[in-house]
């Protein structure tokens, strides 16, 4: 062997490797990446995937993860994953990051998404969060801040193009190029006036496929869809469904153009209002952020104040039932019933209610509707009513004989009948009250049909038995 001759004499399975990092696949969580503590692996989950899920996968983090995940984002994937959080989630995130983090991220934010942030966050956020922005972005901000909570005016964006009717298709492609990287959107383009009155709207595609001598005045849409800045912003967005606009100008009480309601903010406000009707017709309250970060001790608050009422109301239940205590005992066979009785009717009320708290919403039926719907839900229920007591006679007849499955079937007809009416009219007559339809909930219309649904069945059986 030559001295210059090298032997590594160690053993296989002593061969120094250096240490590998597992590539993340597509399907692993973000959760189970950082607590692998393997930054590589992290960014390169985060490269791989677009920023609503990168935002939802953060809110099912806890505070401690979501900080470590986030700081590994680059600046305008951080902005881009910021404004698909919920302001509860951005809230979490705020409080995490250095100062000037902090005021890039907030000033890169979309003004009208920025103060939805701000109107939900703890008043020591809110500061940190004004003050850290340029004077003009503070001026967009307090002006959104301003309009009435809930209104289409504090969702809608002012960072948008607006052209006056009086220029050529060329000089109008030159304004969008001008002023467009400061706006959030220039696909639709308002038209105004002198005084800034809206008088229309022009698609960009139009001018562009125009030619460049062509007025804008001869493309403008007028007498366009627009909302109120004082108007609901889920009646400004479901405008915007029934409509099939992308965006919807928004205008002040003399019909000044002060902002777009663009279609990304129009679908989270249904999908807000439509979340809070869910809870409510559950007989719950609505809650804020991600369902799999709430904490058990927060979804239990959010649910018990309705079970406890519910409970309260169930209390008419037995009353009921103790005013007929004497029926009971001549006829003990009507008890067996009981729960198949109030249990349809109860089903048939709440499926009523949640038929017409969805019309409600999308705009099918109005409060001056309510005669025609009572007569409408009154049909129905019956039809329902018949052909469920045709099933209970069979059955009845079976087990207690024809007398107490006549009472059975009579009364399916009678309670089905009512509970639909009932479940029906409740929204109408919430709305006209200026209550949330969804808050007379499906839970709230059985308890009451189960209160006055025992009253009918225990008064047609002492009409039917005779006792």
């Amino acid at each position: 062997m030559s001295q210059t001759e090298v032997v590594d004499a160690r053993p296989d399975d002593t061969q120094h490797t250096e240490p590998t990092v597992t590539r993340p696949t597509l399907s692993e969580s973000l959760e189970r990446v950082v607590d692998g503590f393997h930054v590589e692996a992290t960014l390169d989950w985060l490269d791989n995937h677009p920023p609503h899920v990168i935002a939802d996968q953060l809110a099912r983090m806890d505070a401690v993860q979501a900080g470590i995940a986030f700081r590994l984002l680059d600046k305008d994937q951080a902005l881009a994953v910021f404004e698909e959080l919920e302001p509860v989630d951005q809230q979490q995130i705020l409080q995490g990051l250095r100062d000037q983090s902090f005021r890039d991220l907030v000033e890169g934010m979309a003004p009208d998404d920025r103060a939805r942030m701000l109107r939900e966050a703890p008043a020591k956020v809110a500061k940190k969060v004004l003050a850290g922005l340029s004077s003009r972005e503070r001026r967009r901000t307090a002006a959104l801040l301003g309009y009435p909570e809930g209104s289409a005016g504090q969702f809608m964006t002012p960072a948008l193009v607006a052209l006056p009717g009086n220029l050529t298709v060329a000089e109008a492609l030159s304004v969008v190029r001008a002023k467009g990287s400061d706006a959030e959107t220039v696909y639709t383009l308002p038209v105004v006036d002198k005084g800034r009155r809206l008088s229309g709207i022009v698609e960009l595609r139009e001018l562009v496929l125009s030619g460049p001598e062509t007025m804008v005045s001869d493309l403008v849409v007028t007498e366009p869809a627009f909302a109120r800045a004082t108007d609901s912003a889920e009646k400004a967005a479901r405008l915007m469904r029934e409509t099939n606009d992308i965006n919807l100008p928004v205008v002040d009480s003399e019909d000044r153009l002060v902002g777009l309601l663009t279609i990304d903010d129009a679908v989270e406000v249904i999908e807000a209002a439509d979340s809070e009707d869910v809870a409510r017709q559950a007989g719950s309250a609505p809650w804020e952020g991600h369902y799999m970060a709430a904490g058990v001790i927060q979804l239990a608050r959010y649910r018990a104040l309705w079970l406890l009422l519910l409970l309260f109301a169930a209390t008419l239940t037995v009353s009921v039932t103790g005013m007929f205590e004497g029926t009971l005992e001549q006829a003990g066979q009507l008890a067996l019933f009981i729960p198949l009785l109030i249990g349809a009717g109860g089903n048939a009320g709440a499926q009523a209610a949640t038929a017409c708290v969805r019309a409600l919403a999308v705009g099918e039926v109005r409060v001056s509707d309510l005669f025609k719907v009572i007569w409408r839900e009154c049909r129905v229920g019956l039809v329902l009513g018949a052909m469920l007591a045709s099933a209970g006679l069979v059955i009845g007849a079976l087990f207690v004989g024809p007398a107490v499955a006549a009472v059975v079937a009579v009364t399916l007809v009678l309670i089905c009948g009512w509970a639909a009416t009932i479940g029906g009219t409740m929204p109408l007559l919430a709305k006209k009250l200026r209550i949330d339809p969804a808050v007379v909930s499906a839970p709230m219309v059985t308890t009451l049909v189960d209160a006055t649904g025992l009253i009918i069945y225990f008064t047609t059986a002492k009409v039917v038995l005779g006792i």
